[in-house]
């Protein structure tokens, strides 16, 4: 029997996260947009009520929420701003590899003191290079053997929370004449070696924190490589199918804002004597907002269920971060349309969306290598 109905402990949860979107990011979005901020007393915040690592284990300090939860909260945070969303949820990602693939020493290592700390401690995944974005295989990050570990070289790029975080799960390659079958995945601390590199200006997401990260002769014991050597790109996309619904369900949180704002928007703007919500012509555009909205909203908890459920759920999170996110970005811009010459003046919200969006069909996977992805699943 299909049931779309939450649990009284899943309305909890995602009610504690809407209150805290509402209350805490919603009234300050757009001055740490403006001022390109990084939000870090919304992420202590966050942390106090258990929303920064919510899909760690609990045993491990995390939160312990299921796929789905870890859906629901990334949905009404993103709500709320989904470039601090991003800052706040990212923890989760970067971490996942030690929660899915690390051994029980690793994970006691370096989960618990991390996600217990009183004060927020901020993870980094670093896969990303300025010349391997969707190609992992070019990776030229290096990690040779030495005195029984690793010494790390290499430069990272478009790496959230990367001049902030304590910690980095860095891939690079061991073997650079295997391509993506030499990738290793290797647990870094901050320490001597690891610096910032450039921070970057985006066009949207601004409150979120994206810069490079430089590996410069780091060292770290063998005991920090997750898994075997060569089975990066193996962890790396059992990584993303992981949490590949989380950016979709942040697609749906601010696609609803963008409907909300409309909708109220439409029934206050008056013109030809009327409120421009009476017209068909914006009547219709609101529908179709809704209509795309609610369908997304239903891939993401799909894919979402799937997952907590122990099913394979590539072509469906892939669908699911695919929709959504475009989605995102079609209401988004219809939002601004809605909104007329003023839903392109930094006073209404929507234009903000509009650019937030954008980055949701890039990251995690861009919307072409996601199609790529289905497409090889159907064809398999």
């Amino acid at each position: 029997m299909v049931d779309f109905s939450l649990s009284e402990d899943q309305r909890m949860v995602r009610d504690t996260a809407r209150k805290f979107a509402r209350n805490e990011i919603l009234p300050v979005a757009r001055q740490y947009d403006e001022g390109h901020r990084f939000p870090s007393e919304i992420i202590q915040r966050a942390h106090e009520i258990g929303l920064v690592n919510s899909a760690v284990p609990a045993e491990y300090g995390g939160g312990g929420q299921s796929s789905l939860v870890f859906c629901l909260i990334s949905e009404e945070l993103a709500y709320g701003c989904v470039g601090i969303a991003n800052t706040i949820l990212c923890n989760n990602q970067a971490l996942m590899p030690v929660v899915l693939s690390g051994t029980a020493e690793q994970k006691a290592r370096w989960l618990l003191p991390f996600c217990s700390s009183r004060e927020v401690r901020l993870a980094s995944f670093c896969l990303t290079e300025p010349g391997a974005g969707s190609d992992a295989g070019a990776i030229a990050s290096t990690a040779r053997r030495m005195n029984g570990g690793y010494v790390i070289n290499g430069r990272k790029c478009f790496i959230t929370n990367g001049a902030h975080a304590n910690l980095y799960v860095v891939f690079a390659s061991t073997d650079r004449s295997a391509g993506h079958k030499g990738l290793s995945v290797l647990i870094v601390p901050r320490q001597d070696g690891v610096r910032p590199g450039k921070q970057e200006d985006k066009m949207g997401q601004r409150a979120s924190d994206t810069s490079e990260v430089v590996f410069e002769e780091v060292q770290v014991p063998e005991e920090n490589r997750i898994g075997k050597e060569g089975q990066g790109m193996t962890l790396a996309l059992k990584d993303i199918d992981a949490t590949r619904a989380t950016v979709a369900a942040m697609g749906v949180g601010l696609a609803q804002r963008a409907l909300d704002e409309s909708v109220r928007y439409s029934k206050d703007r008056v013109q030809f004597g009327q409120p421009i919500s009476r017209f068909q012509a914006i009547q219709f555009m609101l529908a179709d907002m809704e209509m795309e909205i609610e369908a997304a909203r239903l891939l993401t908890h799909k894919a979402a269920w799937m997952f907590d459920h122990g099913m394979k759920q590539t072509r469906e999170s892939a669908c699911a971060k695919t929709f959504a996110s475009e989605t995102a970005m079609r209401v988004s811009t219809n939002a601004v349309q809605i909104f007329g010459g003023y839903g392109y003046m930094k006073d209404y919200p929507v234009e903000k969306l509009m650019r937030d969006a954008k980055l949701l069909q890039i990251y995690e996977g861009t919307n072409q290598i996601q199609r790529t992805v289905m497409a090889r699943e159907l064809l398999r």
